[in-house]
């Protein structure tokens, strides 16, 4: 039953954000993301900003969907030479901002211009993986980067100075003072996936729509395989994909967007979507992974199933559905603060969760003989390893306390240790394979 229930929803990886907090490094990713994924039936598995991951990342196999999404600055040693002085060559590979210029778009945009390398180097591993395998890949605002300098592309490293707007009117791409509720327009392009989801919200003649962004670099060049789906008022793409590699239905979706739909709520009516095009994004993204993730199961063969529809065995069909609804009820008791009622309702539905988070967290009995065998190899291993192998005195005593935390704490605590389970247990089982 346990290795079942690990292969029945799909997974989604999502590299997460470092920042300093207490002095103490914090990888985060933004609440938005991984509700709106875990929603659509889908798992997101964060990958840490950890010094050479980066050469690991086949240890998150199996990978369904990759969304990458907010960060620093990408590097620009990865699309532009030179680096900054004045150079007057035409060749847009080469900077033409001046040191004074690149200084005072580090005084204005300080948490932004702080290059991660290791992050660029994971996130560009990613998105070529994804390229070189059709999985699909979702890029919000940094990520939509990502993938246009995966794929060849450039950015402007400030669009302030650098956009040639040429009579076109100057558009705030971001505010500091107004981060969620910050909106400027853009001009959705007609047959475009983008279109298709706002549809119904363009006024004839205009498609145009209020988006929010919180960005200072964006594309300069679009990689040749890309399509626009939208551009600001300035002329800065908004949107982009890949037309040959979109079809949710088939498990194709290459997409990136520079501003963000998920925060595009009104924050008075109960952070209803601005427009019901909004999740639309993420929900053919799971789609596409879902599909993705059938097609791998069968194989490769889903070209021999009728119009494409690629048909999971009933029966596991049914446990993924199962198994959402249990994440979902666990969702509503968190944010309903601990309404106990919900526990008496449908106790069953959470040991259903329980059992997949407790499946996709443990050692095997492999690892933690190889954790044995290894030593001080890993540190603090074996500290690790003997405690999860509590015994009944500790488990008794560890329930005791447990049962007196809140359904709120409960939660929080099993998203948590279901996280880090999860990338703990994935990282070890391939450092200790290959030793």
């Amino acid at each position: 039953m346990a290795s079942e229930l690990s292969k029945i929803l799909p997974r989604v990886l999502i590299v997460s954000r470092r920042t300093v907090r207490k002095n103490k490094f914090v990888d985060f990713v933004g609440e938005y993301h991984l509700d709106l994924i875990v929603s659509y039936g889908a798992v997101p598995v964060i990958v840490p900003r950890v010094a050479g991951l980066h050469m690991l990342l086949e240890s998150f196999e199996p990978i369904h969907g990759v969304l990458l999404c907010e960060g620093e600055d990408i590097d620009p040693s990865h699309y532009v030479s030179g680096g900054g002085g004045g150079s007057s060559s035409d060749d847009e590979s080469v900077s033409k901002l001046s040191q004074e210029e690149m200084e005072e778009i580090r005084r204005l945009h300080v948490s932004d211009t702080t290059v991660d390398r290791e992050k660029d180097s994971i996130e560009l591993r990613l998105a070529k993986l994804c390229l070189e395998r059709n999985i699909p890949f979702l890029g919000i605002c940094r990520g939509s980067q990502v993938l246009n300098v995966a794929c060849g592309g450039t950015l402007y490293q400030d669009v302030d100075k650098e956009l040639p707007r040429a009579g076109k009117e100057r558009v705030v791409h971001i505010d500091y003072d107004n981060y969620d509720d910050h909106r400027h327009p853009v001009r959705v392009v007609e047959g475009t996936p983008l279109h298709a989801w706002f549809g119904e919200s363009l006024k004839e003649g205009e498609m145009e729509l209020q988006v929010n962004s919180y960005h200072h670099q964006g594309v300069k060049r679009l990689a040749e395989r890309f399509v626009p789906m939208a551009f600001a008022l300035d002329g800065l793409i908004e949107g982009f994909y890949e037309p040959d590699a979109y079809n949710p239905d088939e498990g194709k979706f290459i997409m990136g967007l520079q501003f963000h739909p998920e925060r595009m709520r009104s924050a008075g009516q109960g952070e209803a979507f601005d427009y019901p095009g909004c999740p639309a994004t993420y929900q053919e993204f799971v789609k596409a992974v879902i599909a993705y993730q059938k097609k791998v199961n069968c194989g490769g063969q889903a070209s021999a199933v009728g119009k494409g529809k690629l048909k999971m065995d009933q029966e596991m069909e049914k446990k993924r559905k199962v198994i959402v609804r249990s994440f979902s009820i666990a969702k509503n008791m968190y944010y309903a603060a601990g309404r106990e009622a919900h526990l008496s309702k449908e106790p069953k539905l959470l040991e259903v969760g329980a059992e997949f988070l407790e499946s996709n967290t443990a050692l095997s009995v492999q690892q933690e003989k190889r954790l044995k065998q290894m030593g001080a190899t890993v540190r603090n291993a074996s500290s690790y390893v003997q405690r999860l192998k509590v015994n009944e005195e500790r488990e008794a005593l560890a329930r005791d306390v447990m049962g007196k935390m809140s359904v709120e704490q409960l939660s929080e605590l099993l998203s948590f240790y279901h996280m880090m389970g999860q990338v703990c247990s994935e990282l070890l089982e391939r450092k200790l394979m290959a030793s």
